[in-house]
Formats: structure tokens, sequence, C-alpha cells
């Protein structure tokens, strides 16, 4: 049964990197004392393959930071022919209220929570370049929505071409060589969650701050989030969870940079654990030789850490799909931010009360809306 199932999912990679059809996920939303959902998938590359790994991260509603983590060493512009690939569709929702967008940069993954249904749309990112980072603990709402947006570089973009021997034009007409795409959700003054023009950068640090997502997920986002939805962004590299039947799992991202040191060093950037995270992992039923293997792994995806000390296989399970609503997918290539091996762990910080999820942050509206000629970041 498993190897049937394994052709037929080699089999759907194969059609779908030639049909560019949709494959997004759309996640059920485990009850309310349970964060864990989705199933991983793992694919066999074909053998007259000549796609890079993004075409692969597209097709399956994946960012290429999620794929390199899940696969380390896989060739980013030619995954070998043959070889397999983990998708990780399986995840720990965010220790965050289930309500509207959730924004984690950390995972370059955002999570919109639809009103009335039983489930949670889960789309990869491209988030803001060190010194341009996309905002942190931060919530407002999406104050308007634009089909066929303008952009306007700022000053200091002009400046950081001209750097570069680069000229930038005064302001980018609405269509496809707009760097904003064809669609935006305004959330502020600098910032929106956007379109792109170019066929990369999803799971990578590219912007000036703003969110980007592929064509079609910007265009489903567009059809079906109301203005007034809350927005919140968080920085979670690390997500912990006790499930109902007590099992404990914890899903480790490689942190992002703080610094140009950390960004240019091949040393990995520290983890730290939350207090909340670090209650659910130092209970007694936790086998610490998993938890320093996570540690070290950082592989993006939810590991039991209350139980043997082995690698359990990946069982190949086919991901639920979208209905019609679900978003299609673009082919693009380029490659993320790495941050090598892993780094030691500090558990300085303190944070919100173990274990919850905190409650609804207050919505912060104070950031005026964009004028008509959007003066702010791509």
């Amino acid at each position: 049964m498993k190897k049937s199932i394994r052709a037929i999912a080699s089999l759907a990679v194969a059609l779908v990197a030639f049909s560019q059809q949709a494959l997004a996920v759309v996640y059920p939303l485990p009850p309310a004392n349970s964060r864990l959902t989705g199933e991983n998938l793992e694919i066999t590359i074909p053998q007259d393959s000549k796609l890079p790994l993004e075409a692969f991260a597209a097709q399956y509603q994946m960012g290429l930071s999620n794929m390199l983590e899940a696969n380390p060493g896989v060739d980013v512009y030619l995954p070998q022919a043959g070889s397999k690939l983990i998708i990780p569709h399986q995840l720990i929702l965010p220790d965050a209220p289930r309500e509207g967008i959730v924004i984690n940069s950390a995972e370059m993954r955002l999570y919109y929570y639809p009103k009335g249904t039983k489930t949670v749309v889960v789309l990869p990112i491209g988030i803001g370049e060190l010194g341009k980072d996309t905002p942190v603990d931060w919530t407002t709402t999406v104050q308007r929505k634009k089909a066929g947006p303008t952009w306007t570089p700022t000053k200091k973009m002009h400046e950081e071409y001209a750097a570069r021997g680069e000229t930038l034009p005064e302001v980018f007409p609405a269509g496809p060589d707009n760097p904003m795409g064809l669609y935006a959700l305004y959330i502020g003054r600098l910032y929106a969650i956007h379109g792109t023009n170019a066929n990369f950068g999803i799971g990578l640090r590219v912007s000036h701050g703003c969110v980007r997502l592929r064509a079609d997920d910007i265009k489903w986002l567009f059809d079906n989030v109301p203005v007034g939805t809350r927005v919140q962004f968080i920085d979670q590299p690390v997500k912990a969870s006790v499930e109902p039947d007590g099992s404990r799992y914890v899903e480790i991202h490689n942190p992002l940079s703080t610094t140009e040191e950390q960004f240019k060093s091949r040393a990995p950037v520290p983890i730290t654990l939350t207090p909340a995270v670090s209650k659910i992992l130092s209970d007694a039923s936790v086998n610490q030789t998993i938890v320093d293997q996570a540690m070290r792994a950082r592989s993006g995806m939810p590991v039991k850490v209350n139980g043997l000390a082995e690698e359990a296989p990946v069982e190949p399970v086919v991901p639920q799909n979208a209905d019609t609503q679900a978003p299609n997918q673009t082919l693009p290539t380029n490659a993320a931010e790495q941050n090598g091996n892993p780094a030691p762990v500090d558990q300085a910080q303190p944070v919100a009360p173990a274990g919850q999820v905190p409650p609804a942050a207050p919505v912060d509206q104070s950031q005026p809306v964009a004028p008509a000629d959007e003066n702010s970041g791509s």
C-alpha cells in the first residue's frame, strides 16, 4: 500500500510540474486543546525532472526556507532526479489567537482563519531583508484593499539603488511589472501584504518590510479576506504543543539573523526558548535526547519528544487539497537564508504564561492608511 501511495505521489508531482494546478493545503482546525495539524508528504523527483527546488516548493504550497529546512543538502537549482523530497505539511499552529491573519516571520508562513469554518489556510511568504525587517509583536487590521496597486519608492530606496549604480522610476504604475504585484492588502502607512512581479522570493528575506505572496495566493486573500480583519505579526522560531493524548511536540525553525554579523557568519543563530516552550519540554515524560536532536536538526517539522529516541519514518500522505477557493501556484528559483549548524540554546527570556494561547492583543490602528500612490516598501 505504501508503495502505491508513493507511486501516486510521484506521478502527481510529474503532472503538476507541467499543469501548474493548485495543491494548496487547507488544514482542518484542531480542537482548542490541540495545535498539531496536517501530515508530511514524501515525494520522488521524476527521473527526467529539470525543475529547480522552487518549482516543487510552489506546487506544494511551501516557501524555499521550509523546503531547505526539511531537506538539508538538497540542490536548490536542480534537485537530484530520483531522489526523495519531504514536503513539510505537518505543523504546529502558532501560539496566538486563532483569528484573522497571523504572520510568523520566523517560519515565513501566513495563517488565515476564515470565520465560520473549522479550517486554517496556510500560505508561504517572503519577508523583509535584514535592516528592513517585517514587523513583529504588532497587531493591526486590514485597513483597505486595492486591485492594481501602484508603488512609489521612498527617497531612501532611490538612494540605495543609486549607490549600486541603478535607478528606480518615480512611480511604478499598476500592472504586471509592478513589484507589488496585482493585489494588495494595506495594513499601515508603510506596510502591505501584496503580490510580486518576480518568480522567486517566497521563503526568502527579500522585501523592504512588506509581506510578499505568490500571485495566485494574494489573489485568493484579496478575494476572501474582508477589510477590518485582524492581523497579528509574531516571531516564533520554536513552537511546542501538548496534545490531548499526552504527546508533546516541538517544531524548530532557524531563527532569523538580527545583526549583520549574524547574517554574514556561518555560525548558527542561537535558539531562545520561551517559558511556555520550556515548560512543555521540561516535563518528566520528555526524552531530552530527542529534544537535543531536534535542536540540532532545525527541520521546521513537528517532532514528538516523549518516547524512544529513534527517528520515525515519514509517511507519504497525500495532503488535503483546497476546494475551488484555493490559490494556484507559480514556478520560480532562488535560495533561502540558512544559518548553518545549530548553536547553544538560551532559555533566559521571559514571555507569557506557559502552555497557553495568549489573549487577543489590542488592535493598534495608529498607523495611517497609505495615500493613493502607495509610498511604501515592497
